[in-house]
Protein backbone atom coordinates (compact mmCIF):
# COMPACT_ATOMS: atom_id res chain seq x y z
CA UNK A 1 0.00 0.00 0.00
CA UNK A 2 1.11 3.43 -0.82
CA UNK A 3 1.20 6.36 0.89
CA UNK A 4 -1.34 7.97 -1.55
CA UNK A 5 -3.54 4.95 -2.13
CA UNK A 6 -6.57 7.06 -1.25
CA UNK A 7 -6.50 8.82 -4.65
CA UNK A 8 -6.16 5.89 -7.05
CA UNK A 9 -8.16 2.94 -7.89
CA UNK A 10 -5.09 0.47 -9.36
CA UNK A 11 -1.48 -0.52 -7.95
CA UNK A 12 1.47 0.77 -9.28
CA UNK A 13 2.96 -1.48 -12.41
CA UNK A 14 6.07 -3.24 -11.61
CA UNK A 15 7.89 -1.39 -14.42
CA UNK A 16 6.97 1.93 -12.43
CA UNK A 17 7.75 0.40 -9.09
CA UNK A 18 11.01 -0.96 -10.30
CA UNK A 19 11.86 2.93 -11.90
CA UNK A 20 10.70 4.61 -8.88
CA UNK A 21 11.92 2.90 -6.29
CA UNK A 22 15.03 4.21 -3.92
CA UNK A 23 15.15 2.34 -0.93
CA UNK A 24 17.93 0.25 -2.73
CA UNK A 25 20.21 3.01 -2.29
CA UNK A 26 18.65 5.17 0.35
CA UNK A 27 18.49 3.35 3.11
CA UNK A 28 22.14 4.57 3.96
CA UNK A 29 19.73 7.20 4.92
CA UNK A 30 18.22 5.95 8.04
CA UNK A 31 19.84 7.32 10.93
CA UNK A 32 19.24 10.93 9.58
CA UNK A 33 15.68 9.81 8.43
CA UNK A 34 14.98 8.90 12.20
CA UNK A 35 17.30 11.92 13.31
CA UNK A 36 14.72 13.99 11.70
CA UNK A 37 11.53 12.58 12.92
CA UNK A 38 12.72 12.10 16.48
CA UNK A 39 12.94 16.78 16.12
CA UNK A 40 9.77 16.25 13.99
CA UNK A 41 8.32 14.38 17.15
CA UNK A 42 8.89 16.71 19.19
CA UNK A 43 7.72 19.77 17.19
CA UNK A 44 4.18 18.28 16.74
CA UNK A 45 4.65 17.78 20.89
CA UNK A 46 5.22 21.69 21.66
CA UNK A 47 2.61 22.60 18.51
CA UNK A 48 0.28 20.74 20.61
CA UNK A 49 -0.56 18.42 17.91
CA UNK A 50 0.71 15.09 20.30
CA UNK A 51 0.06 14.74 23.63
CA UNK A 52 3.42 14.48 25.62
CA UNK A 53 2.62 10.84 26.26
CA UNK A 54 2.04 10.29 22.12
CA UNK A 55 5.53 11.87 21.98
CA UNK A 56 7.34 9.64 24.53
CA UNK A 57 5.68 6.53 22.67
CA UNK A 58 6.90 7.67 19.05
CA UNK A 59 10.47 8.69 20.24
CA UNK A 60 10.46 5.13 22.25
CA UNK A 61 9.26 3.67 18.62
CA UNK A 62 11.85 5.66 16.38
CA UNK A 63 14.62 4.45 18.89
CA UNK A 64 13.69 0.74 18.64
CA UNK A 65 13.99 0.99 14.96
CA UNK A 66 16.81 3.05 14.63
CA UNK A 67 17.94 -0.42 17.18
CA UNK A 68 17.17 -2.69 14.68
CA UNK A 69 18.78 -1.10 11.81
CA UNK A 70 21.66 -0.80 13.84
CA UNK A 71 21.83 -4.77 14.59
CA UNK A 72 21.00 -5.39 10.56
CA UNK A 73 17.39 -6.76 11.73
CA UNK A 74 15.61 -4.63 10.09
CA UNK A 75 13.04 -6.20 7.43
CA UNK A 76 12.09 -4.24 4.11
CA UNK A 77 8.61 -4.89 2.62
CA UNK A 78 7.39 -5.30 -0.32
CA UNK A 79 5.75 -2.01 -0.31
CA UNK A 80 8.73 -0.12 1.34
CA UNK A 81 9.78 2.24 -1.89
CA UNK A 82 11.99 4.73 -0.38
CA UNK A 83 13.49 4.69 3.24
CA UNK A 84 11.23 7.02 4.90
CA UNK A 85 8.33 5.00 3.71
CA UNK A 86 9.75 2.08 5.20
CA UNK A 87 10.61 3.65 8.81
CA UNK A 88 6.80 5.47 8.80
CA UNK A 89 5.28 1.81 8.03
CA UNK A 90 7.66 0.02 11.15
CA UNK A 91 6.42 3.06 13.00
CA UNK A 92 3.05 1.74 12.66
CA UNK A 93 3.59 -1.54 13.07
CA UNK A 94 5.06 -0.62 16.44
CA UNK A 95 2.77 1.55 17.62
CA UNK A 96 -0.25 1.17 16.24
CA UNK A 97 -2.41 4.13 14.79
CA UNK A 98 -0.33 6.36 16.54
CA UNK A 99 2.79 5.81 14.25
CA UNK A 100 0.57 7.14 11.71
CA UNK A 101 0.75 10.53 13.40
CA UNK A 102 4.15 10.63 12.55
CA UNK A 103 3.87 12.11 9.62
CA UNK A 104 1.31 15.50 10.82
CA UNK A 105 2.11 18.60 8.78
CA UNK A 106 4.49 16.95 6.92
CA UNK A 107 5.32 15.93 3.35
CA UNK A 108 8.04 13.44 2.03
CA UNK A 109 9.50 16.37 0.43
CA UNK A 110 10.28 18.13 2.92
CA UNK A 111 11.23 14.79 4.84
CA UNK A 112 13.36 14.03 1.95
CA UNK A 113 15.27 17.42 1.92
CA UNK A 114 16.13 17.46 5.34
CA UNK A 115 17.32 13.88 5.95
CA UNK A 116 19.65 14.92 2.51
CA UNK A 117 21.02 18.00 4.26
CA UNK A 118 21.69 15.93 7.84
CA UNK A 119 23.35 13.31 6.14
CA UNK A 120 25.45 15.86 3.45
CA UNK A 121 26.30 17.81 6.19
CA UNK A 122 27.92 14.88 8.35
CA UNK A 123 29.22 13.75 4.99
CA UNK A 124 31.18 16.75 4.24
CA UNK A 125 32.73 17.15 8.01
CA UNK A 126 34.25 13.82 7.58
CA UNK A 127 35.40 14.31 4.44
CA UNK A 128 37.23 17.60 5.46
CA UNK A 129 38.65 15.50 8.45
CA UNK A 130 40.05 12.66 6.39
CA UNK A 131 41.85 15.55 4.53
CA UNK A 132 42.99 17.18 7.03
CA UNK A 133 44.54 14.09 7.84
CA UNK A 134 46.00 13.17 4.62
CA UNK A 135 47.73 17.14 5.11
CA UNK A 136 48.96 16.01 8.49
CA UNK A 137 50.97 13.39 6.72
CA UNK A 138 52.21 15.55 3.88
CA UNK A 139 53.69 17.61 6.68
CA UNK A 140 54.94 14.92 8.13
CA UNK A 141 56.76 13.35 5.11
CA UNK A 142 58.06 16.47 4.28
CA UNK A 143 59.27 17.20 8.03
CA UNK A 144 61.13 13.56 7.96
CA UNK A 145 63.36 15.06 5.17
CA UNK A 146 63.95 18.39 6.14
CA UNK A 147 66.73 18.52 3.74
CA UNK A 148 66.04 16.89 0.55
CA UNK A 149 65.38 18.36 -2.40
CA UNK A 150 64.01 17.45 -5.71
CA UNK A 151 64.07 19.38 -9.07
CA UNK A 152 60.97 21.54 -9.12
CA UNK A 153 59.43 21.54 -13.10
CA UNK A 154 57.62 23.27 -15.43
CA UNK A 155 55.84 21.86 -18.64
CA UNK A 156 58.00 18.45 -16.98
CA UNK A 157 61.10 19.61 -17.58
CA UNK A 158 63.49 20.49 -14.95
CA UNK A 159 63.23 23.98 -14.05
CA UNK A 160 64.46 25.15 -10.39
CA UNK A 161 65.94 22.81 -7.35
CA UNK A 162 62.82 22.88 -4.28
CA UNK A 163 62.63 21.31 -1.10
CA UNK A 164 60.63 18.07 -0.77
CA UNK A 165 58.85 19.60 2.13
CA UNK A 166 57.93 23.19 -0.32
CA UNK A 167 57.01 20.50 -2.73
CA UNK A 168 54.44 18.47 -0.25
CA UNK A 169 53.26 21.98 1.30
CA UNK A 170 52.19 23.09 -2.58
CA UNK A 171 49.58 20.19 -2.49
CA UNK A 172 48.65 20.73 1.09
CA UNK A 173 47.60 24.51 0.48
CA UNK A 174 45.44 22.89 -2.49
CA UNK A 175 43.85 20.74 0.11
CA UNK A 176 43.59 23.02 2.74
CA UNK A 177 41.44 24.86 0.54
CA UNK A 178 39.05 22.01 -0.31
CA UNK A 179 38.50 21.77 3.28
CA UNK A 180 37.98 25.48 3.78
CA UNK A 181 35.04 25.21 0.91
CA UNK A 182 33.68 21.97 2.63
CA UNK A 183 33.20 23.70 5.93
CA UNK A 184 31.72 26.41 3.55
CA UNK A 185 29.53 24.53 1.82
CA UNK A 186 28.73 22.96 5.43
CA UNK A 187 27.31 26.44 7.02
CA UNK A 188 25.30 27.54 3.65
CA UNK A 189 23.70 24.07 3.66
CA UNK A 190 22.95 24.27 7.57
CA UNK A 191 19.38 25.48 7.12
CA UNK A 192 16.37 23.49 8.10
CA UNK A 193 13.36 22.74 5.27
CA UNK A 194 10.89 20.93 8.25
CA UNK A 195 7.53 22.88 7.65
CA UNK A 196 7.93 23.55 4.20
CA UNK A 197 5.21 20.78 3.60
CA UNK A 198 5.02 19.54 0.18
CA UNK A 199 5.71 22.80 -1.21
CA UNK A 200 3.28 25.52 0.01
CA UNK A 201 3.51 25.02 4.07
CA UNK A 202 0.50 23.75 6.22
CA UNK A 203 -2.35 25.20 8.10
CA UNK A 204 -1.64 23.64 11.67
CA UNK A 205 -0.10 25.60 13.81
CA UNK A 206 3.08 24.60 13.56
CA UNK A 207 6.80 26.03 14.77
CA UNK A 208 9.84 24.87 12.74
CA UNK A 209 12.37 26.64 14.82
CA UNK A 210 11.79 23.97 16.66
CA UNK A 211 12.94 20.75 14.72
CA UNK A 212 15.32 23.26 12.77
CA UNK A 213 17.11 24.00 16.72
CA UNK A 214 16.90 19.86 17.92
CA UNK A 215 18.67 19.06 14.85
CA UNK A 216 21.27 21.49 15.05
CA UNK A 217 20.56 23.91 11.87
CA UNK A 218 21.84 27.19 12.26
CA UNK A 219 18.35 29.19 10.49
CA UNK A 220 15.14 27.58 8.97
CA UNK A 221 13.85 27.90 5.63
CA UNK A 222 12.29 31.26 4.15
CA UNK A 223 10.53 30.58 1.05
CA UNK A 224 8.62 26.86 0.98
CA UNK A 225 8.61 26.25 -2.59
CA UNK A 226 12.93 26.73 -2.70
CA UNK A 227 12.75 24.95 0.79
CA UNK A 228 11.56 21.77 -0.88
CA UNK A 229 13.10 22.28 -4.94
CA UNK A 230 16.95 23.00 -3.54
CA UNK A 231 19.69 21.03 -3.95
CA UNK A 232 22.13 23.66 -4.39
CA UNK A 233 23.78 22.09 -1.48
CA UNK A 234 23.91 18.75 -3.14
CA UNK A 235 25.77 20.50 -6.31
CA UNK A 236 28.46 22.87 -3.92
CA UNK A 237 29.00 19.78 -2.37
CA UNK A 238 29.63 17.04 -5.48
CA UNK A 239 32.07 20.67 -6.57
CA UNK A 240 33.89 20.74 -4.06
CA UNK A 241 34.43 17.02 -3.92
CA UNK A 242 35.50 16.37 -7.59
CA UNK A 243 37.49 19.71 -7.24
CA UNK A 244 39.41 17.71 -4.28
CA UNK A 245 39.44 14.76 -6.92
CA UNK A 246 41.12 16.93 -9.15
CA UNK A 247 44.04 17.80 -6.65
CA UNK A 248 44.25 13.85 -5.35
CA UNK A 249 44.35 12.81 -9.32
CA UNK A 250 47.19 15.63 -9.51
CA UNK A 251 49.28 14.21 -6.64
CA UNK A 252 48.35 10.48 -7.77
CA UNK A 253 50.14 10.90 -11.92
CA UNK A 254 53.30 12.52 -8.98
CA UNK A 255 53.26 9.70 -7.37
CA UNK A 256 53.42 7.54 -10.83
CA UNK A 257 55.96 9.75 -11.91
CA UNK A 258 58.21 10.01 -8.66
CA UNK A 259 58.25 5.77 -8.22
CA UNK A 260 59.01 4.87 -12.34
CA UNK A 261 62.73 3.73 -12.80
CA UNK A 262 63.10 7.00 -15.08
CA UNK A 263 62.42 8.81 -11.90
CA UNK A 264 63.10 6.48 -9.07
CA UNK A 265 62.63 9.81 -6.49
CA UNK A 266 60.55 7.59 -4.27
CA UNK A 267 59.33 4.06 -3.54
CA UNK A 268 55.92 3.12 -1.88
CA UNK A 269 55.54 0.04 0.64
CA UNK A 270 54.96 -2.74 -0.47
CA UNK A 271 51.55 -2.91 1.19
CA UNK A 272 50.50 -0.39 -1.37
CA UNK A 273 51.49 -1.28 -4.32
CA UNK A 274 50.51 -4.34 -6.82
CA UNK A 275 52.00 -6.73 -9.05
CA UNK A 276 52.04 -8.33 -11.91
CA UNK A 277 50.30 -11.56 -13.38
CA UNK A 278 52.16 -12.00 -15.69
CA UNK A 279 55.30 -10.20 -15.21
CA UNK A 280 57.39 -11.27 -11.60
CA UNK A 281 59.46 -7.87 -11.36
CA UNK A 282 56.44 -5.38 -11.61
CA UNK A 283 55.53 -3.25 -8.52
CA UNK A 284 52.50 -1.11 -9.68
CA UNK A 285 51.63 1.88 -7.85
CA UNK A 286 47.88 1.30 -8.24
CA UNK A 287 47.11 3.57 -5.71
CA UNK A 288 48.25 6.20 -7.35
CA UNK A 289 46.24 5.63 -10.42
CA UNK A 290 43.42 4.88 -8.58
CA UNK A 291 43.49 8.30 -7.37
CA UNK A 292 44.18 9.72 -10.73
CA UNK A 293 41.70 7.38 -12.53
CA UNK A 294 38.61 7.81 -9.68
CA UNK A 295 38.76 12.06 -10.60
CA UNK A 296 36.57 11.47 -13.77
CA UNK A 297 34.13 9.85 -11.52
CA UNK A 298 33.57 12.12 -9.15
CA UNK A 299 33.55 15.29 -12.27
CA UNK A 300 30.83 12.84 -13.89
CA UNK A 301 28.74 12.67 -11.06
CA UNK A 302 28.86 16.50 -10.71
CA UNK A 303 28.06 16.77 -14.33
CA UNK A 304 25.09 14.27 -14.16
CA UNK A 305 23.35 16.23 -11.29
CA UNK A 306 23.99 20.02 -12.77
CA UNK A 307 22.56 18.27 -16.11
CA UNK A 308 19.76 16.57 -14.03
CA UNK A 309 18.80 20.52 -11.76
CA UNK A 310 19.11 22.50 -15.10
CA UNK A 311 15.32 22.03 -16.88
CA UNK A 312 13.68 21.86 -13.52
CA UNK A 313 10.23 24.72 -13.08
CA UNK A 314 9.50 24.69 -9.36
CA UNK A 315 8.81 22.88 -6.98
CA UNK A 316 9.42 19.60 -6.04
CA UNK A 317 10.12 17.15 -8.84
CA UNK A 318 10.37 13.35 -9.03
CA UNK A 319 13.57 13.79 -11.02
CA UNK A 320 15.53 15.16 -7.36
CA UNK A 321 15.47 11.34 -6.77
CA UNK A 322 18.43 11.34 -8.62
CA UNK A 323 20.36 13.41 -6.27
CA UNK A 324 21.59 10.79 -3.94
CA UNK A 325 23.39 8.10 -6.08
CA UNK A 326 25.59 10.95 -7.00
CA UNK A 327 26.27 11.83 -3.53
CA UNK A 328 26.34 8.97 -1.84
CA UNK A 329 28.77 7.84 -4.89
CA UNK A 330 30.99 10.60 -4.56
CA UNK A 331 31.62 10.77 -0.84
CA UNK A 332 32.37 6.87 -0.93
CA UNK A 333 34.82 7.17 -3.73
CA UNK A 334 36.64 10.21 -2.14
CA UNK A 335 36.90 9.23 1.21
CA UNK A 336 38.51 6.20 -0.37
CA UNK A 337 40.80 7.70 -2.03
CA UNK A 338 41.84 10.20 0.81
CA UNK A 339 42.00 7.25 3.39
CA UNK A 340 44.51 5.36 0.94
CA UNK A 341 46.34 8.07 -0.69
CA UNK A 342 47.16 9.24 2.99
CA UNK A 343 48.77 5.18 3.72
CA UNK A 344 50.75 5.85 0.47
CA UNK A 345 52.80 8.50 1.81
CA UNK A 346 53.25 7.41 4.78
CA UNK A 347 54.47 3.95 3.20
CA UNK A 348 56.60 6.24 1.01
CA UNK A 349 61.02 5.77 0.86
CA UNK A 350 61.85 9.55 -0.76
CA UNK A 351 65.33 8.29 -2.43
CA UNK A 352 67.05 11.83 -1.20
CA UNK A 353 70.16 11.57 -3.38
CA UNK A 354 68.56 10.69 -6.78
CA UNK A 355 66.69 13.46 -6.32
CA UNK A 356 69.18 15.79 -5.14
CA UNK A 357 71.36 14.62 -8.13
CA UNK A 358 68.82 15.35 -10.78
CA UNK A 359 67.71 18.66 -9.13
CA UNK A 360 71.94 19.60 -9.14
CA UNK A 361 71.62 19.52 -12.63
CA UNK A 362 73.83 22.30 -13.57
CA UNK A 363 71.63 23.92 -16.37
CA UNK A 364 69.39 24.53 -13.41
CA UNK A 365 72.10 27.70 -11.88
CA UNK A 366 71.08 29.56 -15.51
CA UNK A 367 68.47 31.82 -13.32
CA UNK A 368 71.28 32.13 -11.07
CA UNK A 369 73.87 33.23 -12.97
CA UNK A 370 71.34 35.50 -14.51
CA UNK A 371 70.12 37.00 -11.35
CA UNK A 372 73.81 37.66 -9.92
CA UNK A 373 74.20 40.16 -13.18
CA UNK A 374 71.07 41.71 -11.79
CA UNK A 375 72.16 42.16 -8.43
CA UNK A 376 75.57 43.69 -9.80
CA UNK A 377 73.37 45.73 -12.53
CA UNK A 378 72.62 44.06 -15.57
CA UNK A 379 69.13 44.99 -16.60
CA UNK A 380 67.34 41.18 -16.39
CA UNK A 381 66.48 40.80 -20.06
CA UNK A 382 70.10 41.29 -20.98
CA UNK A 383 71.13 39.11 -18.12
CA UNK A 384 69.08 36.51 -19.22
CA UNK A 385 70.21 36.59 -22.92
CA UNK A 386 73.96 36.23 -21.02
CA UNK A 387 72.80 32.90 -19.18
CA UNK A 388 71.03 31.74 -22.37
CA UNK A 389 74.31 32.14 -24.48
CA UNK A 390 76.28 30.05 -22.11
CA UNK A 391 73.69 27.29 -21.83
CA UNK A 392 73.36 26.89 -25.57
CA UNK A 393 77.26 26.72 -25.50
CA UNK A 394 77.22 24.53 -23.68
CA UNK A 395 74.47 22.45 -24.49
CA UNK A 396 75.86 22.75 -28.55
CA UNK A 397 79.48 21.48 -27.18
CA UNK A 398 77.94 18.71 -24.84
CA UNK A 399 80.30 20.65 -22.21
CA UNK A 400 79.59 21.03 -18.28
CA UNK A 401 77.17 24.54 -17.97
CA UNK A 402 80.57 24.80 -15.20
CA UNK A 403 82.97 24.92 -17.38
CA UNK A 404 81.66 27.49 -20.32
CA UNK A 405 81.16 29.64 -17.15
CA UNK A 406 84.44 29.50 -15.47
CA UNK A 407 86.14 30.71 -18.78
CA UNK A 408 84.48 33.83 -18.69
CA UNK A 409 86.61 36.33 -17.37
CA UNK A 410 83.94 38.48 -15.86
CA UNK A 411 82.61 35.80 -14.35
CA UNK A 412 84.64 35.33 -12.15
CA UNK A 413 83.80 33.67 -9.09
CA UNK A 414 80.31 32.10 -10.26
CA UNK A 415 81.57 28.76 -9.69
CA UNK A 416 80.27 28.86 -5.80
CA UNK A 417 77.15 28.78 -7.54
CA UNK A 418 77.23 25.22 -9.16
CA UNK A 419 77.64 23.96 -5.77
CA UNK A 420 75.41 20.96 -4.43
CA UNK A 421 72.16 22.53 -2.88
CA UNK A 422 73.77 26.16 -3.76
CA UNK A 423 70.80 27.11 -6.22
CA UNK A 424 68.09 25.90 -3.49
CA UNK A 425 70.27 27.42 -0.86
CA UNK A 426 69.43 30.80 -2.99
CA UNK A 427 66.02 30.54 -3.24
CA UNK A 428 65.33 33.21 -0.78
CA UNK A 429 62.27 36.05 -1.13
CA UNK A 430 58.65 35.00 1.12
CA UNK A 431 56.88 32.01 0.33
CA UNK A 432 60.08 30.22 -1.89
CA UNK A 433 61.36 26.70 -2.12
CA UNK A 434 64.47 27.32 -0.08
CA UNK A 435 65.87 26.35 3.38
CA UNK A 436 65.36 30.28 4.49
CA UNK A 437 61.92 30.63 3.82
CA UNK A 438 61.01 27.01 5.17
CA UNK A 439 60.17 27.80 8.54
CA UNK A 440 57.72 30.80 7.74
CA UNK A 441 56.27 28.65 5.32
CA UNK A 442 55.96 25.74 7.97
CA UNK A 443 54.42 27.89 10.42
CA UNK A 444 52.14 30.13 8.56
CA UNK A 445 51.06 25.93 7.10
CA UNK A 446 50.30 25.07 10.70
CA UNK A 447 48.37 27.96 11.55
CA UNK A 448 46.30 27.50 8.67
CA UNK A 449 45.61 23.84 9.49
CA UNK A 450 44.56 24.12 13.56
CA UNK A 451 42.33 27.13 12.20
CA UNK A 452 40.65 24.64 9.72
CA UNK A 453 40.40 22.22 12.69
CA UNK A 454 38.88 24.49 15.06
CA UNK A 455 35.73 25.72 12.48
CA UNK A 456 35.47 22.08 11.72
Amino acid sequence: MTLWAGRFSAAMDETLWNLSESYSFDHVLYAHDIEGSRAHVRALGVAGLLSEEECVTLLATLDAIAAEFDAGTFERRAADEDIHMAIERRATELAGTLGAKIHTSRSRNDQVATTLRLFTRDALSEIARQALALVETLVALGAANATAYLPGYTHLQRAQPVLLSHHLQAHAWSVLRDVDRLIDARTRLNVSPLGAGALAGTSLPIQPEVAAAALGFADTFANSMDAVSDRDFVAESLFDIALLGVHLSRMGEELVLWTTSEFNFAVLGDDFTTGSSMLPQKKNSDVAELARGKSGRLVGNLTALLVMLKGLPLSYNRDLQEDKEPLFDSVRQVLLVLAAMKGAYGSLTFRSEVAAAAADDQLLVAIDIAERLVAEGMAFRQAHEVAGALVGRAVREDRPLRDVVAEEASLAGYDVLFEPGAALANRRSPGSSGPVAAAEQASRLRARIDDLRRRL
